[in-house]
């Protein structure tokens, strides 16, 4: 059994979630959680000590955790958007928004508290700057977001012995970047948006601080990009 500590990040197939778990590779054995079993594969033999878990995130269950007895860090990457004008969304784009970015993320935490209070862990919440503020058409995402932004309030007082923190990233270049703007009608400008290493390596910055430290909450912006 490897001496190493554990890492399980939500959304590893893609994105922020994937560069969080390059980033984390070199000091952490990663569990990467994800839908696509095929690109868990391929990242997972790119990285050593790092294994795919296929699964679900809004059906998980105890059996599904089963395995894990000790958990230092647990990296809440995964999430969806779809935007559109209140008037225009009918109530389950907003239950599905919320179960996705919101409840599987209260569930797997609850499953994983055992194991994250046996190491003492953190726990990181990748929100947005939606979970900031609240513009036209992203209703139902920035609910969700500031929803998750409560979540993790509550979870650090509830669990003083584990460090939590939310991280606020910018516009990102990713494929949820791609659909935003597909939405907005304008053209994808990745040198415009933070690169999802970058929002990787904020989030190291937080895991890595010294046991003294407590990092809550990081805002990360593209430097003379879009704000919202």
């Amino acid at each position: 059994m490897s001496e190493r500590p554990t890492a399980l990040v939500t959304g590893a197939s893609r994105g922020v979630g994937a560069a969080v778990a390059r980033a984390l590779a070199p000091t952490h054995d990663v569990i990467l959680g994800g839908r696509d079993e095929r690109a868990l594969a391929a990242l997972a033999a790119d990285l050593p000590g790092a294994r795919p878990w296929p699964v679900e995130l809004t059906r998980v269950t105890a059996a599904d955790v089963a395995g894990v007895e000790r958990l230092d860090v647990l990296v809440h990457s995964a999430g969806m958007s779809r935007l559109g004008r209140i008037a225009d969304q009918p109530a389950d784009v907003w239950r599905q928004t919320m179960e996705v970015n919101v409840i599987a993320v209260a569930e797997l935490t609850r499953l994983l508290l055992p194991a994250l209070r046996r190491a003492g862990g953190h726990v990181v919440c990748v929100n947005s700057g939606s979970g900031q503020r609240a513009n036209p058409h992203w209703a139902s995402y920035a609910a969700s977001k500031f929803a998750l932004k409560a979540f993790a309030d509550a979870l650090r007082l509830e669990e003083p012995e584990l460090r939590v923190t939310t991280v606020y990233p910018g516009r990102t270049a990713t494929d949820m970047q791609r659909e935003v703007r597909a939405y907005e009608g304008g053209a994808f400008e990745p040198e415009k948006y933070l690169e999802p290493e970058t929002v990787a390596r904020a989030l190291l910055a937080a895991v890595t601080a010294g046991p003294d430290a407590h990092l809550t909450e990081l805002t990360v912006r593209p430097r003379g990009g879009p704000v919202n």
